[in-house]
């Protein structure tokens, strides 16, 4: 208990440091816009051109504050046409039509790359200690993808059991530590799952003795939010200072640094591992992505232990901020809508210890996340791929190199034309009438087919499209069932302002707000 105390601690004084990280990231960004607007007015012609120029970067950086709304804007006016949107560093060429999507996914990895594009957002160099990854995937192997797709997800059985009693009372320890404010204790919801998410990727990732390092949790968790605006500075700043301000801030912050440095030596001495294997002699054997990603590596070419490690940082990233984002709306969405929840305990009551032991089940809350994951996704934009080369459709339109080619997820998944009654809330709109039926559920409006959480089509982007869909989704899925299942299970939940705005938005992503609060209430005998 004291050592949870300790990084507690230490977690929240990191979340006071953030402010002032946050603040000096927006006067920087904002000194940065006016230094482009007017530096673009000074290549216009004064006469003539100003005017024009001067609005046309104004409407680029306000993507930074509403790009959701600016994408469905476009969305709506283009009628399933190709359609562009302007940001500060780039051009987006967003596509909706079954068409336009299959040409798309069919590009070459040579000419759009989601390599380059996920490059570009995330600036590996100076925010992941140095990693420079080709624009190309593949050109070191795709390891990667069995490791997450195949191995973390058939190890999925033997990882939940545990994994749900961690979390468990991992919830307790942190809401027994909420203040109380009028008979009730006020729990910050998104900063709350953000830790339970990384706990349970640190768990599932690296095993339980790493999860219990303290130094490595406060990394971990300070790493997410450092990368985000870190990265949004580097994006921002004239190319030809990127070097000169990545280099600043990556030796600024630290975070980086100290995952690097616990993970290196691990890594290498599982490589060490890996040479004795071949030469016959007995190794340790271990279940974990640090062995997974070393044994998917090239086979004639094998991984060293810092790019092994460069891997599982970048993974790091992607599956703490998606998974902690929509737990938390999913979360929001259970106090919004309470009359879901008698049903949803029902089923887990009668059936998680089922879903523990298969990582299949649960087809209520399966649905009852996809629902919340489609009105309030984390992101408006899907499918990126950055042009490396000129690329054009069938139909003419022009993705130029620099250009991004991506799908307007939210606005797909809020169309009437895909989604009946699309603007409400349906919580088992995806699951089969057939069961509503047999659990005697009331049943809303509905898709003409059902489907989980984990597919992927036309209508449902959340993990990318085709050839190049996330792989660890099934994973990702399971850790999202599991913690919104434990709040079930021995809480009832109420936001304390129901009325007040629970995201604000950058760029193409919601973002929930760190202020927004919850009350949980143990259930009499489960908590």
């Amino acid at each position: 208990m004291n050592d949870t105390m300790n990084v507690n601690m230490q977690l929240e004084s990191l979340h006071l440091s953030y402010k002032g990280l946050e603040v000096s990231a927006i006067t920087i960004i904002g000194f940065l816009s006016l230094l482009v607007i007017v530096s673009g007015l000074g290549k216009a012609n004064l006469l003539t051109g100003a005017s024009e120029v001067f609005f046309k970067r104004l409407r680029a950086w306000k993507y930074l504050l509403r790009g959701p709304s600016i994408i469905q804007d476009g969305f709506d006016r283009a009628n399933g046409e190709a359609y562009e949107v302007l940001a500060p560093d780039s051009r987006y060429v967003f596509v909706s039509s079954e068409k336009h999507i299959k040409e798309l996914d069919s590009a070459p990895d040579t000419v759009l790359s989601l390599q380059a594009a996920s490059k570009q957002m995330l600036q590996p160099v100076y925010t992941m200690h140095g990693f420079n990854w080709f624009d190309r995937r593949g050109t070191e192997g795709v390891g990667f993808v069995r490791a997450l797709r195949t191995l973390l997800t058939s190890n999925l059985p033997q990882i939940l059991p545990d994994l749900s009693t961690i979390i468990r009372t991992r919830f307790e320890e942190l809401h027994a530590e909420h203040p109380i404010v009028n008979g009730a204790k006020h729990t910050p919801v998104y900063p709350s799952i953000v830790k339970l998410v990384v706990l349970s990727n640190a768990v599932s990732f690296f095993g339980k003795e790493l999860a219990k390092d303290e130094e490595f949790m406060v990394s971990a968790l300070e790493y997410i939010e450092e990368t985000l605006i870190c990265a949004e500075i580097v994006r921002l700043v004239p190319k030809i200072l990127v070097p000169i301000v990545g280099g600043l801030i990556a030796r600024r912050l630290t975070s980086h640094g100290k995952i690097y440095e616990t993970l290196i030596p691990i890594a290498e001495q599982r490589c060490l591992e890996r040479d004795h294997a071949k030469l016959g002699r007995p190794v340790p054997k271990h279940a974990d992505c640090i062995q997974w990603i070393m044994e998917t590596a090239p086979r004639q070419k094998p991984w060293t232990p810092k790019r092994i490690v460069h891997e599982l940082m970048a993974i790091w990233f992607g599956s703490v901020h998606a998974l902690s984002t929509t737990i938390t709306f999913a979360i929001q969405d259970l106090c919004l809508h309470p009359e879901y929840v008698a049903p949803l305990r029902d089923e887990a009551e009668k059936q998680y210890a089922d879903f523990e032991r298969t990582a299949e089940g649960l087809p209520l809350l399966d649905s009852f996340i996809k629902e919340s994951a489609r009105l309030t996704p984390v992101e408006s934009m899907s499918t990126r791929r950055f042009a490396t080369q000129p690329f054009a459709f069938a139909d003419g339109t022009r993705v130029e190199v620099g250009d991004w080619a991506c799908t307007p997820v939210r606005a797909i998944m809020q169309s009437e034309a895909l989604y009946p009654s699309a603007q409400q809330f349906s919580g088992f709109r995806f699951v089969s009438p057939a069961y509503l039926e047999e659990a005697q559920v009331p049943a809303g409006p509905a898709q003409p087919s059902p489907s989980k959480l984990v597919e992927v089509g036309n209508a449902w982007h959340v993990w990318g499209t085709g050839r190049m869909a996330c792989p660890g989704r099934y994973y990702a899925a399971a850790v999202m069932k599991v913690i919104v299942a434990q709040v079930v299970l021995h809480y009832d939940c109420a936001l304390v302002d129901p009325d007040a705005t629970r995201w604000f938005t950058w760029r193409s992503s919601m973002l929930p707000k760190k202020d927004t609060m919850v009350i949980f209430t143990p259930r009499r005998g489960r908590a």
